[in-house]
């Protein structure tokens, strides 16, 4: 590879570091690391330059899309253009979703993008991304002008390509009047290069007028950029615009004047391979085919002395065959043969150059989106586990809070049961005292009497109320009376209770008894105190304010 692997990735760094247009201390270390890899190493290929660029972990310092946007800018050096325009999409794509965040950087791969389209001769690809990104730029004063100026030169020459004469014109036009409007007005350079586009653009479409205008514009500007510009930089375009003359007179039928232009040009300021291309194209066009052999001479030594005699398919349309044309148009078949040979043996060696390219360009691709796919799973189960962590947490917290608040409101319900309790027992001892003098007066009416007989039963040893059968017409054969009299007295002196009533108080009373010193089940202590399993837990619980397992744990502490 040739020496511009030195400089590829500070010039790569300083496109996504600074267009962003505030300093960025993250690309400001990237590059001192680079420089002095740089210096270290000397001359390197792209195979180490991309070493550089994932030992220094860039995705980390600069973020995704700038990292892709370096990586394909390192291809596009090394003329792997899959690649390049693999990582250029990839780094425009991600840009998309939030063109504001870098609006340089979004725009440079933007353009990159849709400049690969066109090369690839997809005209309404790059104009579909060319739109979009015009209608994102529309209005915002962020988006770069000159960038805008170069998406609206772009867009004029595929439609030019499209025969889309009309649109090309209004979208030249709009370039240059983009240009003049950004920051950098005083930058002759811009509007040197501008105006030869203008005029290539308008030339191809047949608006000679106009591109005449653009050329003596084009000029102007030159003579004041030479007054203190780039000496070889001014000779080069001073060929550029001559030759642009004398292509425009002879397209107009001037070809007098058009050969007097070409033959005043210094043979010093054709020496570019795009100046001798389009010197030999004049030459063929004027007819004048042995000068532009002479030309294709030169443009071949020129390739082969830069390295960009490479037996591609862009070669073989803009050097091989046109030169064939030439040998044909001036007569000269046995070279024209020759030549022939050599376009069919170019095409050969281009199909097995295109392939292995192709071939190892794929695999690096394949390779790329492999390892992109590992570490989406990789991040993907972190998140997992991550997710499964703090799900964890959450539930231990909850987990927690809720035995936090059970043990508060255990606390709470333990506290009012016992309340509870000591409420009941207070009563009960009361009623029975009560009882005890009420039953010692002799003054007691009949009821009063057999009220007094029915508790003394009651309280005898035999416990006589847990049959669960003991009813009204049992507790009167008991005593002897008749049962109308048992309702009449339970009712009279219990408070106008029922004798059901009256028998569950007891029944209540020694159940809580026998929960407070056995260790019984509830079931067993519901039956040994006369109750159905079904109605003691409904009675209880009504009655005692609590349920029977509540009152065990108060009453047995």
């Amino acid at each position: 590879m040739k020496a511009r692997y030195l400089i590829i990735l500070c010039v790569a760094l300083t496109t996504v570091g600074c267009t962003s247009g505030h300093h960025d201390p993250l690309s400001e270390r990237c590059k001192s690391l680079w420089q002095q890899e740089i210096e270290a190493s000397g001359a390197r290929d792209l195979n180490r330059t991309l070493a550089i660029i994932d030992t220094l972990e860039m995705e980390k310092l600069l973020g995704k899309p700038k990292a892709d946007y370096v990586r394909a800018s390192a291809y596009d050096w090394a003329w792997q253009m899959r690649l390049a325009e693999h990582f250029f999409q990839k780094s425009y794509n991600a840009c998309r979703e939030n063109p504001s965040e870098d609006w340089s950087l979004y725009a440079e791969t933007g353009y990159r993008t849709a400049y690969f389209h066109y090369s690839r001769y997809d005209s309404e690809g790059a104009l579909g991304i060319i739109t979009e990104m015009l209608s994102v730029a529309d209005g915002n004063e962020a988006f770069p002008l000159s960038m805008k100026s170069a998406l609206l030169l772009l867009m004029s020459n595929c439609q030019a390509r499209l025969h889309q004469n009309d649109a090309a014109r209004h979208s030249i036009m709009s370039a240059y009047e983009v240009e003049c409007q950004s920051a950098d007005k005083e930058n002759e350079l811009n509007s040197i290069v501008l105006c030869g586009n203008v005029f290539a653009t308008l030339f191809d479409i047949g608006d000679y007028e106009t591109a005449q205008q653009f050329l003596q514009r084009g000029k102007e500007t030159l003579a004041v950029y030479e007054q203190h510009g780039d000496s070889v930089w001014v000779e080069e375009w001073k060929g550029n615009f001559a030759l642009y003359q004398a292509a425009l007179l002879q397209a107009m039928g001037h070809s007098a004047e058009s050969a007097a232009v070409y033959d005043a040009i210094p043979r010093s300021r054709i020496f570019t391979p795009a100046n001798l291309a389009a010197a030999a194209q004049y030459l063929v066009t004027a007819g004048r085919y042995d000068e532009a052999i002479d030309c294709y001479d030169r443009l071949d030594e020129v390739s082969r002395n830069n390295g960009s005699a490479v037996p591609n398919f862009d070669n073989i349309a803009g050097h091989l065959n046109p030169r064939y044309n030439a040998y044909r148009k001036a007569g000269l078949g046995a070279e024209a043969l020759i030549m022939a040979d050599s376009i069919c043996a170019a095409i050969d060696s281009a199909l097995v150059l295109q392939k292995k390219s192709d071939a190892a360009e794929l695999a690096v691709i394949y390779q790329t989106h492999e390892k992109e796919l590992a570490l989406e799973e990789s991040k993907a189960e972190t998140l997992v586990y991550r997710i499964l962590a703090i799900a964890a947490f959450l539930i231990c917290l909850l987990t927690a809070y809720f035995l936090w608040r059970s043990h508060i409101y255990n606390k709470v319900l333990l506290e009012k049961n016992r309340r509870l309790v000591a409420e009941i027992e207070q009563r009960e001892q009361e009623e029975q005292q009560e009882r005890v003098s009420w039953f010692a007066r002799d003054d007691l009416t009949a009821e009063q009497q057999l009220f007094r007989r029915i508790c003394e039963l009651m309280d005898s040893k035999e416990h006589i109320y847990t049959d669960a059968d003991l009813d009204r017409s049992r507790l009167a054969r008991l005593l002897g009376t008749n049962e109308h009299y048992v309702t009449d007295a339970v009712s009279a002196c219990a408070g106008g209770k029922s004798v059901n009533g009256f028998l569950n108080e007891y029944r209540l009373r020694y159940a809580a008894q026998l929960l407070a010193t056995t260790n019984d089940s509830v079931a067993l202590i519901a039956e040994l105190s006369g109750f159905s399993r079904s109605s003691f837990f409904r009675i209880f619980s009504e009655t005692y304010g609590m349920s029977p397992s509540d009152y065990r744990r108060v009453a047995g502490k």
